[in-house]
């Protein structure tokens, strides 16, 4: 039961987490894009 109850919570934070850093990495990849094309190369 308590496994149970641990697998959901963990489940749970893996979203949250993800839901989180998402604008975080798309800002990331914007000015790292950005920077990358600027400089005349891309990664």
């Amino acid at each position: 039961m308590l496994r149970a109850i641990a697998d959901v919570l963990r489940q749970i934070g893996g979203a949250v987490a993800t839901v989180v850093t998402l604008p975080f990495r798309a800002l990331a990849r914007l000015f790292g894009g950005a920077s990358g094309t600027a400089r005349g190369h891309r990664v």
